[in-house]
C-alpha cells in the first residue's frame, strides 16, 4: 500500500512539472487595477529590468541658431541593470524629468539601442532618487496589441518596519 501511495505521489509530481515551469506573468502584482480592461490580452512585448546602477545628468544646452535663443537644462537619470525575463533585450532606461509641460510623452522602447525612455514630472525626481538609494528597483514595460502601453518603476515587496 505504501508503494502505491509513493508511486502516485511521484506520478503526480512528474505530471505537475510542466505546469510549474510555465512562466508566470512578470511582476503583474505591481500593476494597478485594470478597470478599463486595457490589459485583457497578453502583452505583445515585455521588458523587465532590475536596476543595478544609475547616474544623474543635469545638462545645459543653448541652440544658437534660433531666435530668441532658448537655453534649456534637461534633467535625466540613466538606469542600467540586468534583464529578468526571457526574450527581454532592454539594457538601459532613460528617465526624463519635465517641469514645464502640461502632459508627458508616452513611454517608448527602442529595440535598436535597447533603451526604454520614460517621462516623469519634475515633482517625482526626489521620490525616484530616494527609491534608487534605498530599495531594489525594477523597471517594467508592457505593450499590447490594442495600443495600450504600461511602464513603471517599482520596488519589490518590502516589509514594513
Amino acid at each position: 500500500m505504501s508503494l502505491l501511495i509513493r508511486s502516485c505521489a511521484i506520478l503526480a509530481l512528474i505530471v505537475s512539472l510542466p505546469l510549474a515551469a510555465a512562466p508566470a506573468p512578470m511582476h503583474s502584482q505591481f500593476l494597478p487595477p485594470d478597470d478599463l480592461t486595457l490589459r485583457g490580452e497578453s502583452p505583445e512585448q515585455q521588458q523587465l529590468l532590475q536596476v543595478t546602477e544609475y547616474s544623474v545628468v543635469v545638462g545645459n544646452q543653448r541652440q544658437s541658431n534660433q531666435q530668441p535663443i532658448p537655453v534649456t537644462s534637461p534633467l535625466l537619470v540613466r538606469l542600467k541593470g540586468k534583464s529578468l525575463n526571457k526574450g527581454a533585450s532592454i539594457s538601459q532606461v532613460i528617465l526624463n524629468f519635465d517641469g514645464e509641460s502640461k502632459s508627458l510623452k508616452k513611454p517608448a522602447f527602442d529595440g535598436k539601442s535597447k533603451t526604454l525612455t520614460l517621462y516623469y514630472p519634475l515633482a517625482q525626481y526626489r521620490v525616484i532618487i530616494d527609491l534608487l538609494r534605498n530599495e531594489t528597483l525594477y523597471v517594467q514595460f508592457l505593450s499590447y496589441a490594442n495600443g495600450h502601453i504600461w511602464a513603471d518603476l517599482h520596488t519589490g515587496a518590502v516589509r514594513s518596519r
